[in-house]
């Protein structure tokens, strides 16, 4: 089973060293989504959207990519982000727009990441900005370690 990573991430590329981490473990491509063909995401196994945290959603690229994916009957997705502010619920509540764009699609998710990024949106950029530093070396390897379980429920040979 193949395995493709989109993201989105332009202004500290926070999120695309957490896509390059998972792409690694992975073996997969990482794409933007101005670089996908929604049709050729079936092709795939495992579809993985990312992107920063703006407004408690992802980015609208990303959104936009979910709206025009045509309906599938078994596919499988994972979301992952970097926000300003994060925790379990947060995540949960930032993921879900897109979430709810990739389950009427007939996609399942098979999880989901976030961790802080580095943020100087707004006034933050006159105070220096906020999580300076992230995602960090602990966050990297707890992306690594997300990537590695769902190599292994979803990809190795059963």
């Amino acid at each position: 089973m193949k395995s493709l990573v989109i993201v989105c991430s332009y202004h500290h590329h926070n999120t695309e060293k957490i896509a390059e981490v998972i792409a690694h473990v992975l073996d997969a491509p990482v794409k933007t989504p101005d670089e996908v063909i929604p049709e050729e995401i079936s092709e795939y196994g495992l579809v993985g959207f990312g992107s920063g945290i703006y407004h408690g959603r992802h980015h609208e690229s990303l959104l936009s990519l979910a709206d025009r994916l045509p309906k599938v009957s078994s596919g499988t997705a994972f979301l992952f982000s970097t926000a300003a502010i994060t925790g379990d619920a947060k995540i949960a509540k930032d993921h879900s727009r897109l979430r709810e764009k990739l389950l009427s699609k007939g996609y399942s998710i098979a999880g989901e990441f976030g961790c802080k990024g580095y943020n100087t949106n707004s006034f933050l950029k006159y105070l220096g900005g906020m999580n300076k530093g992230r995602p960090d070396a602990d966050d990297l390897h707890r992306a690594e370690e997300f990537a590695r379980s769902l190599k292994k429920e979803y990809l190795t040979e059963q």
